[in-house]
């Protein structure tokens, strides 16, 4: 008799990184196989916040990132930047943990031939998941309030894939008319889903998160044919 799993499975281990190993979670969907092969072949790669104010992969908002991906159907990777939990390295002002980014995605394409890439994060970590989605050809992007001046973004990146940006207008460390402002200038704007009454960490609106981001990926942006970033 078939084994059906009911609960996502959690996998951990070292990624290879340019400072050393970087410790890391890979959540499986519900329906994956044991052989952790991402259905689709799609996975998503999680950005942690500021590793400077306690940003750890097992960030609560990273956590429900992950689960709305599984939700999909789409297997998410946590990793910690380098110098974080057990990764090796030091912080290096978002640069090095852009780098950290897309070593963990140079090793899904590597784990998962054919594997379309994802991207998302939180705060600090919005941040560098788009300077990584500059520098790499992936399907989709969903940031979560992210700290685009605190990570260094550069202005004007002209990013070519579905992309959804999520902030509260009541964002205690990340303005959100700043960031609106921003997004509005680019030469391809994100969609943007600002929700009524929301700081920063998303307290008692988790759930609600993660149902915005669903709601998103079941508006089947996942049948668009993924572009090459920049």
């Amino acid at each position: 008799m078939a084994i059906v799993r009911t609960h996502p499975l959690v996998e951990t281990l070292n990624i290879p990184g340019p400072a050393g190993v970087l410790e890391s979670i890979i959540d499986l969907p519900v329906d994956s196989s044991a052989s952790s092969v991402p259905t689709g072949p799609r996975a998503a790669i999680l950005c942690h916040p500021h590793p400077l104010h306690g940003g750890m992969m097992t960030n609560k908002v990273v956590h429900i990132l992950a689960k709305a991906f599984n939700d999909f159907g789409i297997t998410a990777v946590r990793f910690n930047y380098r110098g974080v939990g057990g990764s090796a390295g030091r912080y290096d002002e978002g640069a090095g943990e852009t780098d950290d980014a897309l070593a963990v995605m140079d090793w899904a394409v590597r784990r998962w031939p054919g594997v379309r890439l994802w991207l998302g994060g939180f705060s600090f970590g919005g941040g560098v998941a788009i300077r990584a989605a500059s520098a790499r050809r992936i399907e989709g992007l969903v940031t979560v309030a992210p700290a685009i001046r605190e990570a260094g973004v550069p202005a004007g990146d002209a990013l070519r894939m579905p992309w959804l940006l999520i902030q509260g207008d009541q964002d205690e460390l990340v303005d959100a008319r700043d960031v609106q402002e921003w997004a509005a200038g680019l030469p391809f704007p994100p969609q943007i889903a600002l929700l009524p009454g929301v700081g920063h960490f998303f307290h008692g609106r988790l759930a609600e998160l993660r149902s915005v981001v669903l709601d998103w990926l079941k508006a089947g942006l996942d049948s668009s044919p993924p572009e090459a970033a920049g």
